[in-house]
């Protein structure tokens, strides 16, 4: 085993864990990422003193990352800060009703029974039911590999898919809950996280609402790239080799074999296995030779994207929490527009970061560091859209809506914005049609078994590791992407 080598593509979370585990099973690990930095979406930028988060911003699911890094041989105490939120996000109506997600169950029932009366013990229950499916999906569908169609298709996995409640879409089972549509909307729209359409997601993902109040939410101090330092750090010290800079250009393939990468610069180089972290439909159409494969990916369900818009403000706005979540009064509209026309609304539904809430290194003193997220449709050849002119008006919605909650004079103090759109993050991290979510969508047609397997089926040495494999995308699983697929590389090459 000493002598065995790997080159993984891409420094992303999901590829750094991966070079972490082969490491600790004797490989030598060289990483190749094509950017100047490591962490993909989970990297950072500073400017003028303001830390933004390049993509992710919500630390969930900390039990997940609890065990992958255990089993990194890792304790996440010794690796950051996190800092814990009494309230993980409020959550903001045209019409002026806020309700606070909170760890204090006194808020939340007084917010709850305000907005409809006998909602908190109902919401205790579709808590409670949506942990179930956490921990049933976890063990069962989530936390495992599935190495051949009837691993996956079998009468109990038939009977667990009905007990996660997979043939109900989401919306219509939180309709079982509550009656108010602001409650269904308060306890539905987390799908976005994943980049799923909340009106059409199984009710399976009532468990990320369900998990926030469960297990917390947390924030890493000095932002979310703290995770990837520390994963960083840590692969360096098992000798992990990282090169930034380094584009690939393809992986070298010969009959049933991979048997290494070329870089853009010509540079070759060979290893036993290779693992590929880049977004896994632009490595089977860029990087592979067989189209008629990525002819069928391009085929499948892609989620949605996003415009971020950063701010740095001279001036603090206290009436924002860590994080704040604004619903449009047009909510299923602006779902359509994302989901259907692959657009945005000009009156779209945001979240919006303000780090130095709970961490007052992300902004200097009296001042304010903020970033507005408005999901979007993914970039899409058929539906062409100008995203610069979408992200002008978007921008005036956010800023209006805003000065309803009393920062009247925001625009007078933004210091300095810069902003992503979906080409950008097809172009930045070589996500297909800028789907910043993690490309490929969450449809019970596209997880366990049938979502693109962790390896090749022709190349037998080739792996996958990611959001677009299993399990599927969000940090949390990226990292167990990670775990499944070193204990896939394990079984096949022990």
């Amino acid at each position: 085993m000493d002598n065995k080598t790997a080159v993984i593509v891409g420094a992303g979370i999901g590829g750094i864990a991966t070079s972490v585990f082969l490491a600790r099973n004797g490989y030598k690990v060289k990483v190749y990422e094509k950017n100047e930095f490591p962490g993909g979406r989970c990297s950072g930028i500073t400017r003028d003193g303001h830390r933004f988060d390049m993509g992710a911003t919500i630390y969930l699911m900390p039990s997940i990352y609890r065990s992958v890094f255990e089993s990194m041989g890792l304790k996440i105490e010794d690796c950051f800060q996190s800092l814990p939120l009494n309230t993980l996000y409020k959550v903001y109506f045209e019409d002026g009703t806020e309700i606070p997600f909170s760890a204090n169950n006194v808020i939340m029932q007084s917010s709850l029974e305000e907005t409809e009366p006998g909602s908190y013990q109902k919401a205790r229950r579709y808590i409670s039911t949506g942990y179930g499916f956490f921990e049933l999906a976890m063990k069962k569908l989530i936390g495992r590999n599935f190495y051949h169609l009837f691993d996956f298709i079998t009468i109990s996995n038939m009977i667990l898919l009905m007990k996660l409640k997979t043939y109900i879409r989401h919306i219509a089972f939180a309709r079982k809950f509550f009656r108010h549509p602001h409650l269904v909307k308060a306890f539905t729209f987390q799908n976005i996280y994943v980049g799923q359409d909340p009106n059409k997601a199984p009710a399976l993902f009532a468990m990320i609402p369900a998990a926030e109040l469960t297990e917390g939410s947390l924030v890493p101090a000095g932002g979310m790239y703290k995770i990837t330092e520390a994963l960083i750090s840590h692969a360096e010290k098992l000798g992990v080799q990282f090169f930034y800079g380094k584009a690939v250009s393809r992986i070298k393939v010969n009959k049933r074999m991979a048997e290494g990468v070329v870089l853009e610069d010509g540079e070759e180089t060979t290893s036993d296995i290779v693992v590929a972290n880049a977004d896994l439909p632009y490595v089977y159409h860029e990087l592979l030779p067989d189209r008629r494969i990525s002819k069928r990916i391009e085929r499948l369900k892609y989620s949605c994207s996003a415009i971020v818009i950063h701010w740095g403000l001279d001036k603090t706005y206290p009436q924002l929490g860590h994080h704040s979540v604004f619903l449009s009064d047009n909510y299923n509209s602006n779902l359509n527009c994302i989901f259907k026309d692959h657009s945005i609304s000009d009156d779209p539904s945001f979240y919006i970061h303000a780090p130095s809430r709970t961490d007052p290194t992300a902004a200097p003193d009296g001042e304010d560091t903020l970033t507005v997220i408005i999901p979007s449709g993914h970039a899409d050849e058929k539906k062409p859209q100008d995203w610069n002119e979408r992200l002008h008006k978007v921008r005036q919605s956010v800023i209006n809506r805003l000065k309803k909650l009393g920062l009247t004079d925001i625009d007078d103090h933004i210091k300095f914005e810069f902003s992503y759109l979906p080409h950008d993050w097809k172009n930045i991290f070589n996500l297909s049609k800028g789907a910043t979510f993690g490309s490929l969508g969450h449809n019970i047609f596209q997880m366990g078994y049938f979502r693109p397997h962790n390896r090749h089926k022709k190349y037998r040495n080739l792996y996958f590791a990611g959001g677009s494999t299993h399990p599927g995308n969000g940090i949390p699983l990226v990292l167990l992407s990670a775990k499944l697929t070193t204990e896939r590389i394990l079984k096949d090459l022990p």
